[in-house]
């Protein structure tokens, strides 16, 4: 490589819950650069949530999280050309990539839901990934079942 690898960012925790995890994904919801519209979705989608999961004793923030732990998967694939075959290679997601993963699988399947506003279908998103249902619960389940399939060419790791 002709360039060094790039300074991770260090980020500013948000305001309410004064989280950094928070803070990415916030910073993946955003389109357009507004930042304000991406908090105002995320909080509103929190109290969603809070009004939705009355009967549990658990903070939204804390359903938040373990919904981000169910959807996180622990290995994936990757395409590997061997000898003019083309395999699919079982490899383990390193940490960083996880939560990466885990906040755009959410973000993308609540983009995907029907419903009236963006906070609406992020707060169903995270209720569903909670109870281990919902397209980000099934994409981590596919992407295990693909690695658990493909487990014979473990051997071609790089």
């Amino acid at each position: 490589m002709r360039k060094s690898r790039a300074k991770k960012r260090l980020l500013v925790p948000d305001p309410r819950y004064n989280d950094i995890l928070v803070s990415e994904f916030v910073n993946n919801l955003m389109m357009r650069g507004k930042k304000s519209l991406s908090y105002k979705i995320f909080y509103n989608a929190m109290d969603i949530i809070e009004e939705k999961v009355k009967d549990d004793e658990n903070t939204p923030l804390v359903i938040w999280k373990k919904a981000l732990e169910n959807v996180t998967p622990q290995v994936e694939v990757k395409s590997r050309r061997i000898g003019g075959a083309t395999f699919q290679v079982p490899l383990e997601v390193r940490p960083i990539r996880k939560v990466s993963i885990s906040i755009k699988n959410l973000i993308k399947f609540s983009r995907k839901r029907t419903g009236r506003t963006m906070s609406d279908k992020l707060a169903a998103e995270i209720i569903a990934a909670y109870n281990q249902e919902g397209g980000a619960y099934k994409k981590k389940e596919e992407t295990h079942r693909m690695a658990e399939a493909n487990k014979a060419f473990a051997h071609f790791r790089f």
